[in-house]
C-alpha cells in the first residue's frame, strides 16, 4: 500500500500541473515547472510531492511567496484515494479503471472550483480512457455502458433546462463520462448524489447570505463527490434506501 500511496502522490503532482496549466491554455509538458509568482525554475528538491511543501513551510524557496494549499491537498487526496481504491478492489484490472476515473475527477473538481469550467480536453481524455478500459476490464455490458453514459447526461440536461443555466455544458459531459465508467444504474446514482449535495450546499449558502441566486456555484466537485461515493458505497446506499421503503433489490 505504501508504494501505491507514493504512486498516488506522484500522480497528484502531475494533476496539479494539469489543474494549473490546462485552463490557461498552456502546455502540460513544457516549460519545466516554475514558481507562478517569481518565475523561478523549480529544482527536483522543490518538486517532491507533499514533502517539499512541508520542508519549505509552504513558501517558494526563492521569493518566499506562499504556495497554494491546493498543491499538497491534491497530492494527499490522490494518494489517499489510490490506497482506498486498492483496499476496496484489490489488485485487479478494475482497480486500474477506478484509479483513472479518480484521477480525472480530482482534476475536474479543482479546475472547476478555481475557474468555474470543465475543459473539453479533460472530458475527451475521460472518453478516450473509458472506452478501452471498459473493453479491457469487461465489468460492464455494452448496454450498461451506453445507458450509463446517456441517462445521467440526459438527467443533467433536463436539470440545466429547469435551472436555466444553473448546470453547464461541462457538467453534462462530465455526467456522461462518469456514467460510461460506472454503467447503469450507478452512473445515474452518482450524478443524483452530486446534484443533491450541490443543491443542499447551494440552498445553505443562499439562506446564510453567502451566495446570491445568480452567483455561480461550481458543480464539478459535487459530481465528482457523487461518483466517488457511488464507487465506494453505491450498493450499500441503494440497499439502505430500499430497506427504508420496504422494497428489495433485484
Amino acid at each position: 500500500m505504501l508504494l501505491l500511496f507514493i504512486f498516488g502522490l506522484l500522480v497528484g503532482s502531475f494533476l496539479n500541473v494539469i489543474i494549473h496549466r490546462l485552463p490557461r491554455g498552456e502546455s502540460i509538458v513544457l516549460p519545466p515547472s516554475r514558481c507562478p509568482h517569481c518565475g523561478g525554475r523549480l529544482s527536483i528538491s522543490d518538486l517532491v510531492p507533499l514533502f517539499s511543501y512541508l520542508w519549505l513551510r509552504g513558501r517558494c524557496r526563492r521569493c518566499g511567496t506562499g504556495i497554494s494549499l491546493r498543491y499538497p491537498l491534491v497530492e494527499l487526496l490522490t494518494g489517499v484515494l489510490f490506497v482506498s481504491l486498492y483496499a476496496q478492489f484489490g489488485l485487479q484490472p478494475l482497480l486500474a479503471k477506478h484509479l483513472f476515473l479518480a484521477s480525472l475527477l480530482v482534476a475536474v473538481a479543482f479546475i472547476d472550483m478555481e475557474h468555474y469550467l470543465i475543459p473539453n480536453r479533460v472530458v475527451l481524455v475521460g472518453l478516450a480512457g473509458g472506452v478501452p478500459l471498459n473493453l479491457w476490464v469487461r465489468d460492464l455490458t455494452f448496454l450498461s455502458a451506453v445507458l450509463g453514459a446517456l441517462v445521467p447526461a440526459a438527467f443533467f440536461f433536463l436539470l440545466a433546462l429547469a435551472t436555466r443555466g444553473g448546470v453547464g455544458g461541462g457538467d453534462i459531459k462530465l455526467a456522461a463520462v462518469i456514467g460510461l465508467f460506472l454503467g447503469w444504474p450507478w452512473g445515474l446514482l452518482a450524478v443524483f448524489l452530486g446534484a443533491l449535495a450541490g443543491g443542499i450546499l447551494g440552498l445553505a449558502l443562499l439562506l446564510t447570505g453567502r451566495k446570491k441566486r445568480k452567483d455561480p456555484l461550481p458543480f464539478g466537485p459535487f459530481i465528482a463527490l457523487g461518483a466517488i461515493v457511488t464507487v465506494f458505497a453505491g450498493e450499500p446506499l441503494v440497499c439502505w434506501y430500499l430497506s427504508l421503503t420496504g422494497l428489495t433489490a433485484g
